[in-house]
């Protein structure tokens, strides 16, 4: 079997590490991948120019000339422009949700309405694209408040604003300034919501529904939950802030109703699906995100836990077929993001490695180095010796199975500690809010 993964991050190297464990795999193409899943085991890098663009000629074109089984789709962008569309027209299996349908995350508009349609609780919110309007909206409500960029942004459109001079700054930033381009020339204005959040990602053929293990992300930069949002320092999984009685309600009160309006409207939700929730004090989940994909850094501490074939859930995916539940590792894990110097805000590029450790032995099942944001030197003596650099923003994903939480980060950051290169960040209070509660 071949297989063709799209995508250059952490949680793409996971994806193809997890799907390389399959026996029926021969192949796994990533593009275009990084340093990590170019040493993975049946793995190897490619370009095709069109994996971003509205064009998707290069992707059907590959998978023509590969014999490709399977298409699966990491990140958002070229779902939102219809990679799925094109492969399904031209014959070719692919994972993922519709153009139509991965609007939920390419338009917080869309996805504001949709919730406020189909009764999906989520935070009272207000669209404007007028400077003026938005800043007089943002004087009657009061802060705390929410701004967000309607488009894409790289998990970094969100700002949190904690007083009336941020949010105007946010405004000017988005809708005068033009920081995020035409991601941010429509703004969503939301009530702050409070309480915990928590990641929710099923797999959905249509019809039916996989919940993935629960996860908890940590969008700020900085130690305390503080600094800028990022898109995200660490993630662990499972989060015990969602018991039974709260999966209940996600299930019944947000997946399903997504799933029931989409296949109303003619537009079966295929693909991955994330909610990003906010768990108020009664155990009630309100909708913060939409993501038509499967998270990152999420991905890394899931997929370490995942003992059911990521290759058999898609292909049963494709068919119609999904079971209603995965098998799972019953110990949890812990994903710890190394970003570059300056993320969120820029980041630096052509730093060396050193510390990593070895890809493909036995320590891969406890500890894992998932590679997001590296690349090759170019110089012959350097890629002799595998050389590796930061490429990116968010570099590496350190992530740990163990019995516990607490565990699990201790592994994690004696990893990360070893690793090194010029202005590296990371978090080491990843995991906080599960291990408060371990300590209890």
């Amino acid at each position: 079997m071949n297989i063709l993964v799209i995508g250059s991050g952490g949680r793409e190297h996971a994806l193809a590490w997890q799907c390389a464990k399959d026996e029926n795999v021969e192949n796994i193409y990533v593009a275009p991948g990084n340093a990590g899943t170019a040493l993975e085991l049946k793995c190897q890098n490619v370009v095709l120019a069109s994996t971003e663009a509205n064009d998707h000629s290069a992707v059907i074109e590959f998978c023509q000339n590969n014999a490709i089984d399977m298409v699966i789709v990491g990140p958002e962008a070229p779902l939102v422009t219809g990679i799925i569309d094109a492969c399904r027209e031209a014959g070719i299996k692919a994972w993922g949700p519709t153009a139509y349908c991965a609007q939920l995350e390419g338009s917080k508009t869309f996805a504001k309405e949709f919730m406020e349609k189909n009764n999906i609780p989520t935070a009272a919110y207000q669209g404007f694209t007028d400077a003026t309007d938005a800043k007089a909206y943002i004087d009657e409500q009061g802060a705390p408040i929410v701004i967000k960029a309607d488009g894409l942004a790289a998990g970094k459109g969100v700002i949190v604003a904690e007083t009336i001079e941020q949010a105007h700054e946010a405004i000017d930033d988005m809708l005068a300034d033009n920081k995020f381009g035409d991601a941010g020339s429509r703004v969503v204005i939301e009530q702050f919501l409070q309480g915990e959040e928590a990641s929710f990602i099923c797999m959905i053929d249509g019809d039916n529904i996989l919940p993935m293990a629960t996860s908890q992300d940590h969008k700020r930069a900085f130690e305390g939950d503080t600094g800028p949002n990022t898109g995200g320092m660490g993630a662990y999984s499972p989060a015990p802030v969602v018991t039974q009685e709260v999966h209940d309600k996600v299930m019944k009160q947000v997946i399903q109703p997504v799933v029931d309006a989409m296949k109303d409207a003619g537009h079966p939700y295929t693909g991955f699906l994330y909610a990003g929730l906010m768990i108020d004090q009664s155990g009630d989940p309100y909708v913060i995100e939409f993501n038509c994909r499967f998270g990152d850094p999420e991905t890394q501490p899931i997929l370490m836990r995942l003992k059911s074939s990521m290759v058999d859930l898609v292909a049963q995916g494709l068919e119609g077929q999904l079971p209603n539940e995965a098998k799972w590792d019953t110990r949890p894990a812990l994903g710890i993001v190394v970003a570059s110097k300056g993320y969120p805000e820029t980041s630096s590029k052509g730093d060396v490695i050193a510390g990593l450790p070895e890809l493909n032995t036995e320590d891969d099942n406890t500890v894992k180095v998932f590679h997001a944001g590296t690349a090759f030197s170019n110089s012959d003596e350097a890629a002799a010796k595998k050389e590796v650099l930061t490429n990116g923003g968010r570099v590496l994903c350190v992530t740990a199975l163990a019995n516990t939480i607490s565990d699990a980060q201790q592994a994690a950051l004696a990893v990360t500690g070893a690793i090194s290169f010029d202005g590296a960040q990371y978090r080491r209070d990843i995991g906080h809010h599960a291990i408060t509660r371990e300590n209890a």
